[in-house]
């Protein structure tokens, strides 16, 4: 499975597969500032997940050479800031890499803008530690300690006598919401926990400090961290990878969304309908997620 590193920055133009279009990321706050009108017929706005992003990106660019008269620009912010600036009009598609709350859905009844959500890939939360830390598995229960500041140190695990570095992804983001939902239960992440924009910025850290763990999407795992095989039923450690997602034995997978308010569906459906054709499906995988079909 190919893996990927992410590095946006807060600013970046970008070319799309030698196409004479660009499609651009801006800044995670300005898509809050656009407004309904301000979105051309021809241009489709995403915003949300850092996870799903760099997918996007992939399949953006081979659409846009099938599709040229679209511009496709993509903002970073969250699952949460993509699901509000859908709810304000100001981006076409949310991305998600979580549900949404009742909440979120409440607010689009309220103002009676009935929404579309699409499952466009399949992904799985890996738990990745440096590969200093002398621990090869862990439990939820494990899980749940280490990331409340119950266990503080690898030897409690049977590990080596290091201090364990939290690691987490900022509470904006679906990969934090999924992850606290099925690991944390009733606990909160310690306070000593250093909180991440990006999968990308997880994987940097926990590669580089001694004694840290975190969590990213599967596609973000690389050979600087170990990813640990995770146990959740007391009897069998799943490793994170694509053959475990599909054969739904890893307990820490999870659906990816697109979603659109149903009046713009005619705007996006090609995008839409292409990222879950066949072709758009294989860029899913090479991307280094998981196909639906």
């Amino acid at each position: 499975m190919k893996r990927i590193t992410l590095l946006m920055m807060s600013v970046a133009l970008w070319s799309a597969c030698n196409s004479n279009h660009e499609s651009k990321n801006l800044p995670a706050g300005d898509s809050a500032k656009a407004t309904t009108a301000a979105i051309s017929e021809n241009m489709i706005l995403l915003s949300g997940s850092t996870t799903i992003a760099p997918l996007a990106q992939k399949v953006a660019g081979y659409f846009r050479m099938q599709n040229d008269s679209f511009d496709i620009k993509i903002t970073e912010g969250g699952s949460s800031v993509g699901i509000a600036d859908l709810e304000k009009g100001a981006t076409d598609i949310a991305m998600s890499s979580r549900d949404m709350n009742e909440a979120e859905r409440k607010k689009f009844q309220e103002t009676n803008h009935p929404i579309t959500e699409v499952k466009i890939a399949d992904d799985a939360l890996a738990v990745v530690v440096h590969p200093g830390t002398g621990v090869d598995k862990i439990t939820r229960e494990q899980l749940e300690k280490v990331f409340s500041g119950e266990v503080t140190n690898w030897k409690e695990l049977g590990g080596k006598d290091i201090k364990i570095m939290i690691i987490s992804r900022e509470s904006s983001s679906g990969t934090y919401e999924f992850f606290k939902e099925a690991v944390m239960k009733t606990k909160e992440f310690t306070t000593l926990a250093m909180f991440q924009h990006t999968n990308g910025t997880v994987v940097n850290k926990v590669s580089n400090t001694v004694g840290a763990i975190g969590y990213v999407g599967l596609a973000f795992i690389d050979d600087k961290v170990k990813a640990l095989p995770v146990c959740f039923d007391g009897k069998t450690y799943v490793a994170p990878d694509i053959k475990h997602v599909k054969s739904k034995t890893y307990p820490l997978a999870r659906p990816l969304f697109f979603i659109y308010q149903n009046s713009s569906a005619a705007k996006v459906k090609t995008f839409v309908d292409y990222l879950l054709s066949a072709e758009g499906q294989k860029e899913v995988e090479e991307t280094g997620y998981v196909p639906i079909i």
